[in-house]
């Protein structure tokens, strides 16, 4: 997943991330190291929080707003 970086991209942390989008950090860090897989709820939350296609996120395209 594109997750960590989309964040790094963006210069914020995984607990501004987390406290952004309700989550903990520790959930944000499982993501970002493929130990957790996301929900449905939780890509659409990543998808909209970046403006980013769920594709894009979990790197089945190089184009962000592709199927968005």
């Amino acid at each position: 997943m594109k997750l960590k970086f989309l964040r790094e991209k963006r210069k914020i942390s995984q607990l501004k991330l987390a406290v952004d989008l309700n989550m903990n950090q520790n959930s944000i860090s499982r993501y970002e190291n493929g130990q957790r897989q996301a929900d449905y709820e939780t890509l659409i939350a990543f998808a909209d929080y970046f403006d980013v296609s769920i594709d894009y996120l979990l790197e089945r395209t190089d184009n962000p707003k592709m199927n968005k």
